[in-house]
């Protein structure tokens, strides 16, 4: 979800409690709230040698003792909004910090406004090869091709054993 999705959400339902929903089912406690608000810039270089850039809004979520804070999406826009100094574009995908039980980055899947929440479901990040063509073996071309299979007929319905009941 990019961030100025993210944004038109909280605007649309200010009253609404934040609830975010880790790729597990769990859900975090209703009292955690968004701590940090980050632009993440990262430069490197991949396996084949091509350098490379990403930038995302990384939202950083906690909670403590404190069991009566709820955070409002209305709350979260103006914590949104106080960020537009270190957010540079509100065209960067976020995603969501938590520490379950280490710390761990979550790309928002989905939102689903419900009775008295705002719920983001969190999806999972995958690490990949990204210069495939140069770093992995090329695919052997197998001189022989299967024929496709076709389905079985079906046999006739008879008691077990050959025994008719």
């Amino acid at each position: 979800m990019k961030l100025t999705e993210l944004k038109n959400l909280l605007a649309q339902h200010p009253s609404k409690n934040v609830r975010f929903v880790l790729p597990t089912g769990s859900k975090l406690p209703p009292h955690a709230h968004v701590t940090e608000v980050a632009q993440i810039d990262k430069r490197f270089i991949d396996c084949g040698g091509t350098l490379r850039t990403d930038s995302l809004c990384r939202l950083q979520t906690w909670f403590q003792d404190d069991t009566d804070h709820r955070l409002s999406a209305g709350t979260l826009l103006k914590i949104l909004d106080k960020s537009r100094s270190v957010i540079a574009d509100d065209n960067l995908e976020v995603e969501i910090e938590h520490e379950a039980p280490f710390i761990s980055q979550f790309p928002i899947q989905s939102a689903e406004a419900r009775e008295n929440s705002l719920t983001f479901t969190l999806g999972v990040k995958h690490t990949d090869c990204l210069d495939q063509d140069r770093c992995l073996p090329p695919k052997p071309k197998s001189a022989f091709q299967f024929p496709a299979l076709q389905p079985l007929p079906a046999l006739p319905q008879t008691a077990c054993c050959g025994s008719e009941k």
